[in-house]
């Protein structure tokens, strides 16, 4: 979800179906890891354009803090996941501020792992959000956090 030309996937990551989506084709053509992709503004249209119980895992690679519509977004990913499907959204303290939602741009990193977390937990169907800092060198390097949650299967 708002993929572009990189998925941020380790080296050599295989799946059988990787769809991509994001709002420039240019860059989601040239993105090697997906099998397919879809070209959609969610904050235009959050309706994603797929079956329920469709996906394993859907992530978000620091794009979350753009999502004008973000209680609308999680619950169609709650939507689209299968029971048990992993949802991952991952964020740093680094944004276009002109772009990013005033909630983000007016707090830290400990409120936008709150944030994300409520989205979850608002959005329903999900269990209890995790939020993790997985900084590769913490102070030296840009922070890294990730706020994940599995979809109830009941």
């Amino acid at each position: 979800m708002c993929s572009s030309w990189v998925s941020h996937y380790p080296g050599g990551y295989k799946q059988e179906k990787i769809v991509g989506m994001g709002m420039n084709e240019d860059e989601l053509k040239k993105n090697p890891v997906l099998t397919e992709y879809v070209v959609q503004d969610l904050n235009v249209n959050p309706k994603l354009p797929f079956d329920d119980n469709t996906f394993d895992v859907i992530t978000n690679v620091v794009s979350v803090d753009y999502l004008t519509k973000p209680m609308d977004v999680f619950k169609e990913m709650r939507r689209i996941l299968k029971p048990s499907g992993l949802a991952i959204m991952s964020f740093s303290n680094r944004c276009f501020w002109t772009k990013a939602i005033s909630i983000w741009t007016s707090t830290g990193d400990a409120d936008h792992a709150w944030i994300v977390g409520a989205y979850f937990h608002y959005a329903g169907g999900f269990e209890p959000p995790e939020a993790v800092d997985i900084s590769p060198n913490p102070g030296q390097t840009d922070p890294m956090y990730i706020v994940c949650s599995r979809k109830k299967t009941a």
